[in-house]
């Protein structure tokens, strides 16, 4: 039995290929945030809401920038790889930019939580802000846009495939199809006596 709204081999392609890349983006978030450093000494944990930020402020501008950036693009990809997993067309933006920017915001937390275990690693607060707000911004920036879009073709007519589901045969995840129809009635059949 499918869900309501789920479609045929491309919206399936869509969600595995969402799942796999969330998957290898988040081995490769850990790979570079739960490496132990090899350091003389090490700030200690930031747990004041936007400390960090004001300290990284104080750098000056360009240092300043590329740390900002380093912490609003390391889960940013997640904004846009969570609801391609996620794989529906016709969704609320709002229910999905809520809960995008919660996952985002627990797997930044989770991150975090694993650094107190790793040598050189400092609990920052304002990483996971910059995190979720990576996230959200990219959501934001990106999804409404795809999912209009591909709304648009496939309210054109154009068949909206994906490799192997042949010409024409676009997914019905991204298709309107509307209603399916009434539900099949079966006939009472006498019982033999």
């Amino acid at each position: 039995m499918q869900r309501q709204g789920s479609g045929g081999s491309a919206a399936v392609v869509v969600r595995v290929a969402g799942f796999a890349l969330v998957v290898a983006h988040l081995l490769l978030v850990a790979w570079v945030s739960l490496r132990p450093r090899d350091v003389a000494w090490v700030t200690p944990p930031n747990t004041i809401p936007l400390a960090g930020l004001r300290a990284d402020l104080a750098l000056g501008v360009p240092e300043a920038a590329r740390l900002i950036a380093e912490g609003l693009l390391l889960l940013a990809p997640l904004g846009v790889l969570l609801p391609m997993a996620d794989g529906r067309l016709r969704v609320s933006g709002w229910a999905s930019l809520v809960r995008t920017t919660a996952a985002g915001a627990l797997v930044s937390l989770a991150v975090e939580l694993l650094q107190t275990a790793v040598p050189g690693q400092v609990v920052d607060v304002d990483s996971v802000l910059l995190n979720t707000m990576g996230v959200a911004l990219a959501h934001l920036l990106l999804v409404p846009v795809g999912r209009s879009w591909l709304r648009r073709r496939s309210e054109a007519g154009q068949p909206v495939s994906s490799p192997g589901t042949g010409p024409g045969r676009g997914s019905a995840l991204l298709r309107d199809d509307g209603s399916q129809g009434a539900t099949p009635k079966i006939s009472r059949v006498p019982v033999a006596r």
